[in-house]
Order: structure tokens, then C-alpha cells, then sequence
């Protein structure tokens, strides 16, 4: 038997081909879990070029990438600010795959017209970004919090971060503030939930090399900013995704409130 076997796992973020969610959504499936994937419904004509070539449908395709793997999935678009679609998605969780053990809150906004100075951020941009990571973070954790106590038998909770939440940036305003809430959040919940075994940790990557990096087109800058991490490189999503999964694991149980840097050194402080 796989670590994860009988587990029901809720991966929002999860419809790019090259993303951490759709590598997390495999390394959960590849230990045993049952699979839920979440999307936002992206117009085919924006995909990048490399999903394009392959036809690739978002969740649908992650979800049946899940399937090939043995396990059950359910690809669903849903919006993780709107509580109503995240209140239909852990219900339709349940009804589908029947229970829920372990949930990612990887949704975020496209590197875009945020970073950049204060005084040019459209304040709808600006809560946009913010209500991406923390309403959703709060939504869908308080949705499958509920489940996860009414089963009794814990639960594994991972946010998705960033280095951004540990150290502040120009020109980044947006971004900052929404990773480092995240951080207040997990420590939080782990307070509060850490009696009902429900564990909650955070991972920070720095730079990785996934679609939403596609933002800086692969140039010199790119290699610059890689070339700054200590190991001398950018990270994987594969990489990250492996490291959301032990998280998901029993082996991890110990591990409580944390929000762990996963950033080949770039930053080393707490």
C-alpha cells in the first residue's frame, strides 16, 4: 500500500501543465491519494505555448493525468474567493470521493501590472492579489476544516507562500503582503486545529521554474536571478510539489505551524 492510500486530496491551482499545483496534484496521486484539482476556467488562447502543442484542456488534463496514475479525480473550475463555489467544491468533494484529508491552497494571481511601485498599483489589482491567497486560504480551509473535525481523524493542511513572505521586496506591495498573511494564518490555524490532529504548515518557494515565470521571458534576467541562489539555480515544480506531499504524509505529523523555506538558500533567516 501507497503512504496515501484512501486519502481525498483538494489541490487548488492545479490546471497549468508547468505549475507546482499540477506537480503536487501528481506527487499526492503517485503516493495513493485521490485527487480534486481546481482551476479558474483559463481561455484556451492564453495558454503558453507548450500546452497549446499538446492540447492541453487545464484541470481536465490533470485530472486524467491523475487517472493514468490509478487514482480517482475530479476536475472542477471554481473561483476560491466566492464561498459559495468553495462550499460547492468541498460538497461535490465529499459526494464524489467521499471524504477529505488533505488540502493545498496553491491559487494565486499571474506575475502581472502588480509588481510594480507603489504609487502605479490599481488598488483593484492590489486586492485582487490579496484576496487570491488569503480569502482563498481562508475559505477553503475554513470549508474543509469542517469535514476534516466532523471525520475525526485529522487532516493535512499546506499553504502555498513564498520567500516573498519572509522577506519584503520593492515594487512588490501586493505580493508581500498577501504571503506574508499567509504565514500569520498557518501559525493560526495550527494553534487552533492542532487538538483536532489536523496539521498546518506553509511552504516558501523562491523562484521556480514554472509558467507563471514565463513573465520574464527567459532572459539574461531570468538567468541572473537563478544564478542568485547559493545552490545556483532556480527550483523545480516537481521539486516543491515533492515537498507539499511529504508534508501530506504521517512521517510529517511532527512538523506543526510551519512555513519552510524551499529556496536552494536564497533566504536562510526565519
Amino acid at each position: 500500500m501507497s503512504e496515501l492510500d484512501g486519502k481525498v486530496a483538494i489541490v487548488t491551482g492545479a490546471g497549468r501543465l508547468r505549475s507546482i499545483g499540477y506537480s503536487t496534484a501528481m506527487a499526492l496521486a503517485e503516493k495513493g491519494a485521490d485527487l480534486v484539482v481546481t482551476g479558474t476556467g483559463r481561455d484556451p488562447a492564453t495558454f503558453p505555448a507548450d500546452e497549446k502543442e499538446i492540447g492541453w484542456m487545464d484541470v481536465a488534463s490533470t485530472a486524467e493525468r491523475v487517472r493514468g496514475l490509478g487514482r480517482r479525480a475530479l476536475p472542477l473550475v471554481v473561483d476560491v474567493t466566492d464561498g459559495e463555489q468553495v462550499r460547492m467544491m468541498v460538497d461535490r468533494t465529499v459526494q464524489e470521493l467521499g471524504r477529505v484529508d488533505i488540502l493545498v491552497n496553491n491559487a494565486a494571481v499571474a506575475i502581472g501590472a502588480d509588481r510594480v511601485p507603489i504609487i502605479d498599483v490599481d488598488p483593484d489589482l492590489f486586492r485582487r492579489v490579496v484576496d487570491v491567497k488569503l480569502t482563498g486560504m481562508f475559505l477553503c480551509s475554513k470549508a474543509a476544516i469542517k469535514v476534516m473535525i466532523e471525520q475525526g481523524e485529522g487532516g493535512k493542511i499546506v499553504g502555498v507562500s513564498s520567500v516573498a513572505g519572509k522577506r519584503g521586496t520593492a515594487n512588490s506591495l501586493a505580493y508581500n503582503a498577501a504571503c506574508f498573511a499567509m504565514v500569520g494564518m498557518t501559525q493560526s490555524l495550527a494553534q487552533e486545529l492542532g487538538p483536532h490532529r489536523i496539521n498546518v504548515n506553509c511552504v516558501c518557494p523562491s523562484a521556480v521554474d514554472t509558467s507563471r515565470m514565463d513573465h520574464y521571458e527567459r532572459d539574461e534576467g531570468w538567468r541572473e536571478m537563478s544564478e542568485r541562489h547559493p545552490i545556483g539555480r532556480s527550483g523545480t515544480p516537481e521539486e516543491v510539489g515533492g515537498f507539499i506531499t511529504y508534508l501530506c504524509t504521517e512521517a510529517a505529523s511532527w512538523i506543526h505551524g510551519q512555513s519552510i523555506n524551499i529556496d536552494g538558500g536564497m533566504v536562510m533567516e526565519h
